[in-house]
């Protein structure tokens, strides 16, 4: 930090990324409008990768190193995350200084614009759903074994644009709260049930990221912190954690909070593992009375802040302390994509043959820039654009998946073992990676975290390790596969 007043604010460079981070900002500036920011984009080793699935390639945290890095040095104060990226177990002195009011988790189905009055279930037999996620397939197969389940590659806007104009797939399911943060709300067809179609840990919740030390950030955060989306995600990343940290296996949650008295709260956690073709399934559920130090609410709440209402909020619609009618949101405007760069998606021309598998949070990095940065981006590796185009046996930054492997080995997470013991925090004063809260209790959000073991515990009692143990050898064995191409 240059001065007292001014913190630097670390990004990756994607379209998404940024929306998220300015969003922080402006919300931070309407609480210190003396402050400024500033932000400093970089490529994370997860964008490197041409659009590999990092559960095939390691730990979330991969995706996430030179960002934190750059935190560690001191090169930037804070860091803006979707929370569902960050993984359950964050390098020693980092810390989560705030989850913002989670918006609404659930995911979205993405009809064809003729076949929009059709659910999942009354799709016809053989239509072709796109995903690159473990959880939503193993899901679909369990539950809409007509439907068909393809890969589709890309970033979100490329995504809808071959929803839109290639006819090879009927519907795609999507994360709601990405849609609704880049103004395309309108794009959802449906919003899929969350006891019927369960979410990933900490979906829909942005975190932001700094170091476990420094007091002035954390206390700049204060504002942005939200207690009820903290419990709920404590209690979901814990239960993430105790089955084994940022696992490659089809793991999912829903949460649910609300109150029982004034300063009284009830969670309902429900967590589910699959086998990769959705044919196993162990689910249960737990749920746990916390004491809070005050009346819950949103940190964002237009109802309490008053003069400092902020208007821009999804959350409204469920939220479970609503007193009052909620305002109509204001429509944003779709950002248009450009017509070339869907014609030049270097997803089309790509010869890995990737098999559906995980969320694609590494993306192509010809994607992260616009247009004309797609055209002039210099070699990669020693490849020429025109080498990449032509369609080469193995794309070059595949090379990097050996070292890639290697670190897979040295940070992922252990997995809980048959007795059920406990994987503490690095720092005993967090709670799966999140700092305390000034309107709950250490003891409450302790409570929170034994919610999560606890249901994870009743998942292991039924099996859930040995599912998840062959799921995690059949992807890792996938990406052995790519490696050797290399």
């Amino acid at each position: 930090m240059t001065n007292d007043l001014k913190f630097r604010v670390g990004s990756r460079k994607s379209e998404l990324a940024l929306i998220q981070t300015k969003h922080v900002i402006g919300l931070l500036k309407q609480f210190h409008p003396d402050r400024e920011f500033e932000i400093v984009t970089m490529t994370t080793l997860g964008d490197q990768i041409l659009d590999i699935p990092l559960p095939k390639i390691g730990e979330k945290s991969l995706f996430t190193k030179e960002l934190e890095s750059a935190l560690s040095a001191g090169l930037v104060d804070f860091i803006v995350h979707s929370l569902k990226d960050l993984p359950t177990s964050l390098p020693n002195g980092m810390a989560i200084g705030a989850t913002l009011s989670r918006e609404n988790p659930r995911d979205a189905l993405v009809l064809q614009k003729d076949i929009k009055h059709h659910t999942l279930a009354t799709l016809p037999e053989g239509s072709v759903i796109g995903t690159s996620s473990l959880r939503r397939t193993a899901q679909l197969a369990k539950k809409y074994p007509h439907l068909k389940v393809e890969n589709i590659r890309g970033n979100l806007n490329t995504r809808l644009k071959k929803l839109d104009d290639l006819g090879k797939y009927h519907a795609i399911i999507l994360a709601s709260a990405g849609l609704n943060r880049i103004g395309w709300t309108n794009r959802i067809s449906k919003m899929l049930n969350a006891d019927d179609f369960l979410y990933a840990v900490g979906q829909g919740a942005i975190a932001v990221e700094c170091r476990a030390n420094d007091e002035k950030t954390i206390k700049l955060l204060e504002p942005l912190y939200d207690l009820q989306t903290a419990l709920r995600v404590i209690a979901e990343r814990s239960f993430l954690k105790t089955l084994g940290g940022g696992c490659s296996a089809p793991v999912a949650v829903t949460s649910d909070l609300k109150m029982i008295e004034e300063k009284q709260v009830q969670i309902a956690l429900k967590g589910a593992v699959w086998s990769l073709d959705g044919a196993e399934e162990i689910v249960d559920e737990v749920v746990g009375v916390l004491p809070v130090l005050s009346k819950i609410r949103c940190a964002e709440c237009p109802y309490i802040n008053g003069d400092n209402e902020i208007k821009d909020i999804e959350c409204c619609a469920v939220c479970p302390m609503k007193t009052s009618p909620t305002e109509p949101l204001p429509k944003k405007k779709r950002i248009e994509v450009p017509s070339e760069l869907f014609n030049d998606d270097p997803h089309e021309k790509c010869p890995v043959a990737m098999p559906i598998g995980s969320d694609f949070m590494g993306e192509c990095p010809f994607l992260q820039g616009d247009i004309k940065d797609f055209v002039g981006h210099p070699p990669l590796n020693g490849a020429t654009v025109e080498t990449l185009k032509s369609g080469f046996n193995v794309c070059p930054v595949l090379k990097n998946l050996k070292a890639v492997a290697a670190l897979r080995k040295s940070t992922e997470t252990p997995v809980i073992n048959g007795n059920g013991d406990k994987i503490g925090d690095n720092n005993e004063h967090l709670f799966v990676g999140l700092v305390g809260h000034k309107d709950a209790s250490p003891s409450s959000l302790r409570k929170a975290v034994e919610l999560g073991e606890s249901l994870a515990k009743k998942l292991i009692e039924k099996g859930a390790l040995a599912v998840m143990t062959e799921a995690q050898n059949t992807v890792h064995s996938q990406i052995s596969q790519v490696v050797a191409q290399c």
